[in-house]
């Protein structure tokens, strides 16, 4: 089996395996009434967020939405989800692990409506959160990081005159952290996998300039930490680069780290990959936002 259909294949397991969160995280659904386009009642068909409050004695007030990976067909709920959550919350950063919809069932634009009613929810309820709702950002890795790309490059302001209160809620985030994330849907570096699972088996080649990412960044993109490998087969890096150079062309403020080993799907790193350099970019990360103002110190 080729690299696309191991991840294809992966992201089917991690969908029905790596799901299931720590006990005790709460969870609120992402479209309480019924999801726009639902073609059924199951979990599957309601997109959740699950919630990580900071605790009081540590809360910087900065928030992130957390987008797993899964090539748009799973959810590696657990160590690009659940995992940083708790990384975030140790750290004094509200989390909230998004489950967006997948195909089969779903395509584009489902994820992205779920990712952009997760920033409208954290946002409209920042007060009760005590969040800033200036230092709201998302976070995603490989197909989640393209989830992610997304909703800082096609972002909602809001209508003022909007029945549903939410809808009058901006959708940008404030920051991007894109981890080995799928960032085109053409040329060499595309993922097939995620393309295929968002849109379809022969998309139109105005939707995949729509969802490469990287022809859509211009000055009004959130500032973006971006972190990749060389090794990773999977996502080329090639990705990373596009989106760090699209950046830079627009002077969006960026950050790019590349390391040379691991594969992908490393995640915090850590136990994915012992003694690998790549381990420290959560820190980096950190002190990158601390750095843009975008979380304050408590120390």
């Amino acid at each position: 089996m080729g690299i696309v259909g191991t991840v294809c294949m992966l992201g089917l397991f991690l969908s029905a395996a790596d799901s299931a969160a720590p006990s005790g995280v709460e969870s609120v659904p992402v479209w309480p009434d019924g999801a726009p386009g639902a073609v059924g009642e199951e979990a599957q068909d309601k997109p959740a967020l699950y919630l990580y409050p900071a605790k009081p004695e540590n809360n910087t007030g900065t928030a992130i939405v957390v987008c797993p990976g899964g090539g748009y067909s799973g959810l590696a709920m657990g160590y690009e989800g659940h995992e940083v959550a708790q990384w975030l919350n140790e750290n004094g950063v509200s989390a909230f692990v998004l489950q967006y919809r997948l195909a089969p069932r779903y395509r584009y634009p489902a994820p992205q409506m779920d990712a952009q009613r997760a920033i409208r929810i954290v946002r409209s309820r920042a007060a009760e959160w005590k969040i800033d709702p200036g230092k709201i950002g998302i976070l995603g890795f490989s197909a989640g990081g393209h989830l992610s790309a997304m909703t800082g490059v096609h972002y909602l302001d809001g209508k003022a005159d909007a029945a549903d209160p939410l809808e009058r809620v901006s959708t940008r985030p404030d920051f991007l952290v894109l981890v080995y994330a799928v960032v085109t849907m053409q040329g060499p570096e595309a993922h097939a996998g995620s393309i295929k699972n968002l849109l379809g088996d022969s998309p139109d080649p105005e939707l995949l300039k729509e969802c490469s990412t990287q022809l859509s960044v211009n000055a009004n993109t959130p500032p973006a930490f971006i972190l990749h490998t060389t090794e990773d087969q999977a996502v080329p890096v090639g990705n990373a680069i596009l989106f760090y150079e699209a950046c830079v062309k627009a002077k969006v403020p960026v950050e790019m780290h590349l390391f040379e080993k691991a594969k992908h799907g490393i995640g915090m790193g850590g136990t994915r990959a012992p003694g690998n350099p790549v381990g420290e970019w959560p820190g980096l990360c950190l002190k990158w936002l601390k750095f843009r103002g975008a979380m304050a110190s408590t120390n």
